[in-house]
């Protein structure tokens, strides 16, 4: 018999769906359509790792970028410049971190017990890894930052729940912001593979040299945040 794998909750996706219409800041919500819709994903995202050699490094190893990414001590002593450094400075100035997001993928996502263990391994490394994405691309965390990270990360992973997602910030912004998000996708079908880079390697590198080794460029955008769509009447306001 074969291991268990991910699958589909597509009802479960729609009740997240309607939470996430409802509050776009609500990161468990869309972890939960994400993790509910996988499709065939998790066994691409695995096959294409298991063909790169950086990728077979990282299956043989496992090293755990969380707890690097949590070392805050040890990313304040690398270079000014380095990744590290604004990876630090990033998740600094949002008051966020590699725990939290584990934390709310937790809350919001829901895996069988027992998928393949390379297949865990990557899934968790490709969160752990989501803010590292958004120092490289230069994609902030505003609704449209995340929306085009996220469409980038769709054409890297063909993750169809993350297309659900993606196709929800469409429907909310404008021209502007969807033509935004459609530049995501094209960066990211662009790109070198991130999913299988080894990025403990390259904490203490310059920036514009991980972006050049990855094949990136630094986004231009215009950010607009859901306090923004609710004040424009595009959002409803929170309930008191």
């Amino acid at each position: 018999m074969e291991p268990a794998t991910h699958k589909n909750r597509p009802f479960v996706a729609l009740r997240a769906l309607r939470g996430l219409l409802a509050d776009p800041d609500d990161l468990p919500k869309a972890f939960t359509i994400i993790d509910s819709l996988p499709g065939r994903a998790p066994q691409y995202l695995l096959s294409q790792t298991q063909r790169s050699t950086p990728g077979a490094r990282l299956l043989a190893a496992k090293p755990q970028l969380a707890n690097r990414l949590s070392d805050r001590a040890a990313l304040r002593a690398l270079p000014e410049g380095s990744l590290g450094r604004h990876y630090l400075e990033f998740v600094e100035s949002q008051g966020i971190s590699a725990e939290g997001i584990a934390e709310a993928s937790e809350v919001g996502g829901r895996r069988p017990e027992h998928i393949p263990a390379d297949m865990r391994y990557l899934g968790d490394r490709l969160r752990d890894a989501h803010d590292l994405w958004h120092v490289v691309t230069g994609y902030g965390p505003d609704l449209v930052g995340e929306g085009a990270l996220l469409a980038f990360t769709f054409a890297q992973t063909k993750n169809p729940g993350i297309l659900t997602v993606v196709l929800l910030g469409l429907a909310k912004f404008d021209s502007a912001g969807r033509a935004d998000i459609f530049a995501g996708y094209r960066a990211g079908q662009r790109a070198a593979w991130l999913p299988a880079f080894e990025w403990e390697t390259w904490l203490a590198r310059p920036l514009d040299e991980v972006r050049a080794e990855l094949k990136v460029t630094q986004a231009r955008y215009q950010p607009v945040t859901s306090a923004e769509l609710r004040s424009s009447g595009v959002l409803a306001a929170k309930p008191s």
